[in-house]
């Protein structure tokens, strides 16, 4: 059995909405709009793991801790 995280995984548009937590319309409109990887099989659209872990960490902003506001 293949363990979940495998980055050769590829999940379906549900299991991408899933974890990025938005709808399926959302990952939908990144697929159509080419701002994500996919795969077709067929008349399957898949998003492979380590595109989807990709694009996650390409939308990370990282805190500053260094700048302080005016009490």
């Amino acid at each position: 059995m293949r363990e979940k995280t495998t980055p050769g995984r590829l999940l379906t548009v549900p299991q991408t909405a899933d974890r990025l937590n938005v709808g399926e319309r959302f990952v939908r409109r990144l697929i159509a709009e080419r701002r994500i990887t996919f795969v077709r099989i067929g008349r399957h659209v898949r998003i492979p793991m380590d595109t989807l872990e990709a694009f996650i960490s390409a939308g990370r902003v990282e805190s500053d801790t260094t700048h302080r506001r005016a009490a």
